[in-house]
């Protein structure tokens, strides 16, 4: 019998990695697999594994990749980087570019902050936002993920989700005691937490189109409802743009829906593929951070210049002709699935979610049919494609997938449902 290299891969790994894992979904289990697979090589909108399988790739790494696997361009700016030098330490010209470009394009952001991760980055928002409102208290959404970060790590969407963790172990009950949770789409349930808590309360932080519960897009009016409550209690609202950023729109959903706010979260397309966020926003707020200001942030690889070197690669190319062709390619994979289930799409991203009905918040998202989903993401993967190993994440387009890529998901998914 020949063992898979990829089982014995997975056997190491456990022995090494707790779950054998570097993040938990990649874990697969929530989908009813064993072991996972591992990945050789990738180039275009398609992986090849450790034995050889080549599936056609629907993560997209989780988001950032917007030209798919191994684009040129970006893989040449890398190299270039790479060859002047991996670290420093030391600030570079490549960050002061990058900078400008995320300050053009994202509306509500005036001067911005580069850090390594999304957590960090939403990590360092809150800690600015209540330095600058000299209050404790976070209004988060149920379902909406923002990192690992403690106090975030209530009612957080995603893995913890898919895993059914607790929302927060390991985690002391007075770091999340500031932390209100309120469902999603809910203009009530946030007026009634504002009235009670908002003498106290720093912010509010929202994915503006929701991306860890799967995608669940704002209702007409609730992301404007948010904007005025913070107005009226004197709190930041914080956008967690780090899905949406630069892929539903070059301007991220703060410029697609019309509503700024004072604080915005950057990941995934911001490094071009590489480990890379940011958070900015306001001047007044933004300069309240070290060394201009009292709020301590560091970070020795912060504004890397491999990750800057990719971020702009990726950047300088997002016009609007990009996202013309990302929405079209997307409108043509909603058609054609929204026969097997509920299909909601913002730009380049979609679910399909295992219910007829809508899904608004994070409990009708549960209320789906995760085993279904389960045994459709199996269905898939058998004939080489691979979707997201959760109900509670999304498929991520790119200039990859061409229309070969999309009929034959959408055939694969139509064979499921014979």
């Amino acid at each position: 019998m020949v063992v898979r290299q990829r089982s014995a891969l997975y056997r190491r790994a456990l022995d090494l990695i707790p779950g054998g894992v570097n993040s938990p979904v990649r874990a697969m289990r929530a989908v009813g697999l064993d072991e996972p697979f591992f990945v050789r090589s990738a180039s275009g909108a398609y992986l090849e594994d450790v034995d050889g399988k080549r599936y056609l790739d629907w993560v997209m790494s989780w988001g950032p990749l917007l030209f798919g696997h191994a684009d040129p361009d970006t893989v040449a700016e890398v190299r270039g980087a790479a060859a002047r030098g991996t670290s420093f330490g030391a600030p570079t010209e490549a960050e002061v570019e990058l900078a400008a470009a995320i300050v053009d394009a994202v509306p509500s952001v005036e001067k911005v902050r580069l850090v390594s991760s999304g957590t960090e980055a939403a990590m360092s928002a809150l800690r600015l936002a209540r330095a600058f409102t000299a209050r404790d208290r976070v209004i988060k959404f149920a379902g909406c993920y923002h990192g690992h970060a403690d106090a975030l790590l209530a009612s957080g969407g995603s893995g913890l989700a898919t895993l059914a963790i607790p929302s927060s172990p390991g985690v002391p009950s007075a770091t999340t005691s500031d932390t209100i949770v309120c469902p999603y789409n809910d203009v009530d349930a946030v007026a009634g937490a504002v009235a009670q808590y908002g003498e106290g309360l720093a912010a509010v932080i929202v994915e503006p189109v929701a991306g860890n519960m799967g995608v669940v897009p704002p209702e007409p009016g609730f992301l404007e409802a948010l904007r005025r409550l913070c107005d009226a209690c004197g709190a930041l609202l914080v956008f967690d743009e780090v899905i949406t950023g630069f892929r539903v729109a070059r301007g991220g959903a703060q410029e697609r829906f019309g509503v700024l706010p004072d604080l915005t979260v950057l990941g995934k397309i911001v490094g071009g593929g590489l480990p890379l966020a940011a958070f900015g926003g306001r001047a007044d707020v933004m300069e309240r951070l070290a060394p201009a200001g009292d709020v301590y942030q560091a970070g020795t690889l912060s504004g890397n210049p491999l990750a800057t070197a990719a971020g702009l690669a990726v950047l300088n190319r997002l016009d609007d002709d990009v996202y013309a062709r990302l929405d079209e390619r997307g409108a043509r994979l909603e058609a054609g699935l929204a026969a097997h289930g509920r299909v909601q799409r913002i730009g380049a991203m979609a679910t399909l979610f295992m219910t007829d009905g809508p899904v608004r918040d994070f409990d009708a998202a549960q209320a789906c049919d995760t085993d279904r989903y389960g045994a459709l993401f199996r269905h898939l993967l058998d004939r080489g494609i691979y979707v997201a190993p959760s109900q509670y994440e999304a498929m991520f387009l790119s200039l990859a997938h061409g229309d070969d890529e999309i009929e034959r998901t959408i055939e694969a998914v139509a064979d499921f449902d014979r």
